[in-house]
């Protein structure tokens, strides 16, 4: 069901206000006007009958970037089945890896380099922990968050990891102690300051910029860092499942927002600090939207990357070691002459959920009459103005 207000009413709605307050980016710009255009005439679409009832449907395009609410769930359903058949079948952690709030200036002033950093030490300490403690090259499935659930800055990156690997041998070893967690955690935490603040600086002073964050380098020296761990967690499809539900997430989902009146926003948020209860918060606005902006990766970056032995170097050889029997069954040799699943069959057998079934009457199926044209110069209210330019 569709929510009563959505994203992209407050972008329809403060995003002038917005742009007269901040100096948004072109991709900023271009990723608002995505959002606000999303399902609606200014991207055309198709008018359906359903060859049952003759129920007539309008139904419009979908923008498809990625900070779209709306435009998410079928790329998690297609990463989690994917995901699905890779999965090694071992224990896996899920470990937290955060950075402190006196480095969120230098986040904004270079969103790329601050994450891409970020991912190299997250792996870094990961690996070196595998090695020192186990002896093993070991793996990881990382995500990047960068919200926290008032949408203020809080880059962090979720990890799930197996209690495998390899030795310097080469043979497999399966890791993990018979306790709740995979490495000490202030150990990790100490381990993945040093190594990333070290990182930042090294690539400050070869840009000439090391003056201008010395003071909140320092400030991030003195602070206490958090690496958060998990106890292991189950089978594979447990673990794929429990990632999935960090993969695809935007800043903000429309089922999160209640209402949007008197020139503010109010949302779902969980408060961490009163045992994660659900409250709503209110901002004004323009505010709102200026939060929501600050998540907007940079075009091209990779969020979800793959470390170690989940790593496609290393595909081949797991595959082979987890694959008791290479020969084919009768049943793989039967099932290879049938037609592939089609993007549409596979999305209602993840789902559960067909997008071409009747509405109305449940049982017949919606046909394409004709094709709607994009409407370049969308009706007020559609678009924002200072938008329209962007698609």
């Amino acid at each position: 069901m569709r929510p009563k207000v959505e994203l992209a009413d407050a972008i329809r709605l403060f995003g002038s206000g917005l742009s007269d307050k901040v100096r948004l980016t072109p991709l900023q710009k271009k990723v608002l006007g995505k959002i606000a255009s999303c399902r609606t005439a200014a991207l055309g679409g198709h008018e359906e009958v359903c060859d049952t009832c003759g129920t007539v449907r309008y139904s419009y395009n979908s923008c498809g970037d990625r900070h779209c609410p709306k435009c998410q769930a079928a790329k998690q359903a297609f990463w989690i089945d994917d995901l699905n058949s890779r999965t090694l079948p071992v224990k896996h952690y899920h470990i937290i890896f955060t950075v402190p709030h006196q480095l969120n200036g230098l986040c904004l002033h270079s969103q790329g380099l601050y994450y891409n950093l970020l991912f190299a030490a997250v792996w870094h300490t990961l690996r070196s922990f595998g090695y020192t403690h186990y002896g093993v090259e070991s793996g990881a499935v990382t995500v990047l968050h960068t919200w926290g659930q008032n949408l203020s800055l809080h880059p962090h990156i979720h990890c799930i990891v197996p209690a495998a690997g390899y030795t310097l041998d080469g043979s497999w070893k399966n890791i993990g102690p018979s306790g709740s967690y995979l490495y000490p955690v202030h150990q990790l935490s100490n381990a993945f300051k040093g190594k990333f603040l070290d990182s930042l600086k090294r690539a400050l002073r070869k840009q000439g910029e090391l003056q201008l964050f010395d003071t909140k380098l320092k400030l991030a020296y003195n602070s206490r860092w958090v690496v958060h761990c998990e106890p292991a967690l189950a089978g594979a499809e447990h673990v794929v499942k429990y990632l999935g539900q960090y993969t695809h997430r935007v800043a903000i989902t429309n089922q999160r927002i209640l209402n949007i009146a008197g020139g503010r926003v109010t949302f779902i948020a969980k408060d961490y600090r009163d045992s994660a209860i659900k409250k709503p918060v209110t901002l004004d606005g323009v505010e709102f939207l200026r939060r929501f902006t600050m998540h907007i990766l940079p075009t091209r970056f990779v969020k979800i990357r793959y470390f170690g032995i989940y790593n496609h170097t290393t595909k081949r050889n797991l595959e082979l070691k987890f694959v008791p029997d290479p020969r084919p069954d009768i049943d793989t040799l039967i099932n290879e002459k049938e037609p592939p699943e089609t993007r549409l069959q596979r999305f209602e057998r993840l789902t559960g959920y067909n997008p071409c079934q009747c509405p109305v009457c449940k049982k017949g199926r919606m046909v394409v009459l004709r094709k709607l044209p994009r409407i370049r110069s969308p009706d007020a209210g559609s678009v924002p103005e200072f938008l329209i330019s962007t698609f």
